[in-house]
């Protein structure tokens, strides 16, 4: 009997954000143990939703793990803002474009990724292999009767990014051209890693739980007829003042994304969760629960079932040991 023929499903994980100890312990909890330094499980694989590195203390094995996993046919994996984010910031930019960097060394965007660089600082070719890995990682996937995308299913998004590359992974004209706001490449990058969000009014701002300060919020893609600003958000800082009462414009329901009741199951990360993991509609999971904030790194054990079902959510709470810089020998699981 083939592989192919036992795999009973897929166990999608939520963002690691460099909480590597803790996913390899939610693996072992959930039946995987390493043989030949790749994680196995006998009947299932692992897909992953993006959004391995930075912020957290153990980003090499959250890379390593998932790699090896990937490379070995035990996983699969799609592209998180993260991943995208660092691909941007290591690519010199083609001359004539004005910047050095196709996503510019600016304080915000050297704070984001600064852990990991720290942590690969003394294994360049390391770094570099990862980088070369990380081009090879689809967009979004969809097979056997599930969707994963980073932040946001949008079809007609899709079948572009399918028409343009066929296997749904960027290329370096790709990449280039998807750091130019107004192209179909930066519309396809950023409404699938990042979402869709709404600008909040003139003067009105949201610092949030991770130290930035927002002049948008994240908006859902699955309300039915939202007439409100409080119908769409979805991210955990509240709303200032009485917003959540607005209505939302015609203008501003044209930029909402639709997933409706009827598609097929959903996973999704990115959205910053809090609490028990919960399904926010009963074809949508999102699991990103908060990991590299002491929350819960999160996994939902899909066997085929086109309606969700919370019970089949595994997470771990990730321990404040967790943050501590490891010892030298801590960061390979070899």
């Amino acid at each position: 009997m083939t592989t192919r023929a036992r795999l009973e499903g897929y166990d999608l994980i939520g963002d690691v954000h460099g909480c590597g100890a803790t996913l390899a312990a939610l693996l072992e909890k959930m039946g995987y143990h390493q043989r030949g330094g790749v994680y196995r499980h006998p009947r299932r694989r692992v897909i992953f939703l993006g959004d391995l590195i930075d912020r957290g203390p153990r980003i090499r094995l959250a890379v390593q793990i998932a790699r090896r996993m990937v490379e070995e046919g035990e996983a699969r994996i799609v592209m998180g803002n993260h991943e995208y984010n660092a691909l941007a910031y290591c690519h010199r930019a083609p001359t004539g474009l004005g910047r050095e960097w196709l996503r510019e060394h600016t304080p915000r965007n050297n704070r984001i990724i600064k852990e990991t660089l720290e942590q690969f600082r003394d294994h360049p070719q390391e770094w570099e292999e990862a980088l070369a890995w990380f081009m090879e990682i689809p967009l979004c996937l969809e097979e056997g009767g599930l969707r994963v995308v980073h932040a946001c299913w949008d079809q007609p998004l899709i079948d572009e990014l399918r028409r343009r590359r066929p296997d749904g992974c960027m290329d370096e004209t790709f990449l280039i051209e998807s750091t130019a706001p107004g192209t179909g490449a930066f519309r396809i990058l950023d409404r699938l890693t990042r979402g869709t969000q709404m600008p909040l009014p003139l003067g009105v701002e949201i610092h949030s739980g991770d130290g930035f300060t927002r002049r948008s919020f994240r908006t859902h893609f699955w309300a039915q007829s939202p007439e409100t600003w409080g119908d769409v958000v979805f991210q955990h800082d509240n709303l200032p003042g009485d917003l959540e009462l607005r209505p939302l414009s015609d203008e501003e329901r044209t930029r909402l994304a639709h997933y409706g009741p009827d598609e097929p199951p959903l996973f999704i990360g990115h959205y910053w969760c809090e609490g028990i993991p919960a399904l926010p509609a009963p074809n949508v999971a999102c699991l990103d629960y908060s990991a590299v904030k002491f929350g819960r790194l999160v996994a939902y054990r899909w066997s085929g079932e086109r309606e969700l079902n919370a019970d089949h959510f595994v997470w771990l709470r990730v321990p404040r040991e967790e943050q501590v810089r490891p010892r030298p020998w801590e960061i390979t699981f070899e």
